[in-house]
Formats: structure tokens, sequence, C-alpha cells
């Protein structure tokens, strides 16, 4: 067995089981090319396992970000059916390492969308946007990992909840959000944290995704990136997303 297979074993078994792993990264040697094709055979375990793959997550979509980050584009993980999360239902805490919870904006598209998509076309693609919670997790020990360590690592992304879909012919570009915690109000921001546009996150995902030979295709969710810093959950926490004209969305955290 190849390397990058046994670190997507690794990794795998970690997401399945909540149980954190050393970096396999520590002294930053993997490319980035190497981590994604380890991201690639790890989500294949999944899909091998009868999961579906529903779509894309973007990583890194805000300009601080990529400047901490010392990189100069987004980073891009895979969605896959068994990470979705109803609106409103249970999630339970110990499927996770270190849980933590970004609101962002959802896509869902109604026609595959080519990787040199301009965001005219991008928009023509688009069937429905709404309010989105992602759950992250890391499962690096020591919550320590380079970038290589999180594109492997799918991007951080473990789990996804979607509000209800809204018509996507209205400007939102720049929609006031607030992540709340227990009713408390812990984050407020902007679609417009996103790239500067959410549709810019989308192109993005077009081009990456087509370049991974995997092109965005109709029906998938594109998630496009958290429009505040993520903040950590814990058990018996209600956490919700308020997002302007588009609704809401929630979720329960069970021990």
């Amino acid at each position: 067995m190849s390397q990058a297979l046994e670190i997507a074993h690794l990794l795998d078994d970690a997401a399945r089981h909540a149980k954190a792993v050393p970096q396999i990264d520590p002294h930053g040697e993997l490319s980035l090319a190497d981590a994604y094709a380890i991201q690639s055979a790890s989500i294949q375990r999944r899909l091998a396992r009868g999961e579906r793959r529903v779509g894309v997550k973007m990583g890194f979509t805000s300009r601080a970000k990529m400047v901490q980050m010392g990189i100069d584009d987004v980073i891009w993980g895979r969605l896959s059916s068994g990470m979705q999360v109803e609106e409103g239902a249970a999630l339970k805490f110990a499927r996770f390492v270190h849980p933590r919870v970004e609101p962002e904006l959802a896509f869902v598209l109604k026609k595959p969308l080519a990787g040199d998509a301009t965001l005219v076309e991008a928009l023509a693609a688009v069937e429905a946007v709404a309010p989105a919670l992602e759950i992250i997790d890391s499962r690096y020990q020591d919550f320590k990992f380079s970038l290589p360590d999180v594109i492997a690592d799918n991007a951080s992304s473990s789990g996804f909840v979607i509000g209800a879909w809204s018509d996507p012919q209205q400007d939102f570009g720049n929609l006031g959000l607030t992540l709340s915690i227990d009713g408390r109000v812990v984050q407020v921001g902007s679609t417009a944290a996103i790239l500067g546009h959410p549709l810019r996150s989308l192109v993005a995902a077009a081009r990456l995704s087509a370049a991974a030979g995997e092109p965005l295709q109709a029906g998938w969710v594109v998630m496009a990136g958290g429009a505040t810093p993520a903040e950590w959950i814990k058990p018996g926490q209600y956490i919700s997303i308020e997002m302007e004209r588009l609704g809401t969305a929630g979720f329960h955290v069970e021990e």
C-alpha cells in the first residue's frame, strides 16, 4: 500500500471513530497535490461504504485567513451524504475530536458548472441559496497541524446543516448574519466576508473541482466558506445562524 493510501486510511479511521491522530506532516514536507490525493483517497473510502458524493466545501475564503496561512488561494474539501445533518436535528458530540462551527452561505446547483465559469455563468447554474452551518473538526492531536495536514483531513469538513432554500435572483452579496449559541450572539458578520461576494467562492469551487477531474454537478451543494471566525461547540448547546432575508438554521449538540 502506498504511503498516501496508508495516511488516507489513518485519517478516515480517525474521523469515523473520533480518535485524534498525530500530525501526518509535522515538518511541512508534503506538497498540496499530495495532500489532496490523500483527501481524495480518504473520501473514496466513505463512498465505498455506501455514502454518496453531494458537493464541495470551500475553506480559507477570507483574505485575512489566506495571509495568516501564507497562501494565495482558497482550499476545498468534499461533501458526502453522511456529513449532512438535518436542520433542527441533534448531533452527537462524541462523533468529533475538536468540533467547531462556522456560519456560511450554501448553494445548490441546478446544472453542472464548468471549471472556467464566469460569475454570471455561476449564478445561472444556481438553483437556490440558503443560510448554513458547517461543523469543522481537526483530527490531529493537540490541535496542531500544517496546511497540508488540513487539506488531507478533508479541509477539516465534518458536517453541515442547511436552512430553507431561497431564490438566488436576489442580492446575497452583503447579507448581515449572526452566529448564536443558546440564543446568545457570539459572532456577527456578512456574506461579503466570503471573498468579497459568495459567488466568487462558487467560481473557485468550479475551477478547483474541475481541475481535480470532479466538476460540479447538478444537485450538488457548495458550502461557500466561513463568514466569521469559527466557534468551539460543546454538549448541550443549540447552535444557530440567522441571515438577513434568508432566515435561520440550527442544530442541537448532544453528549
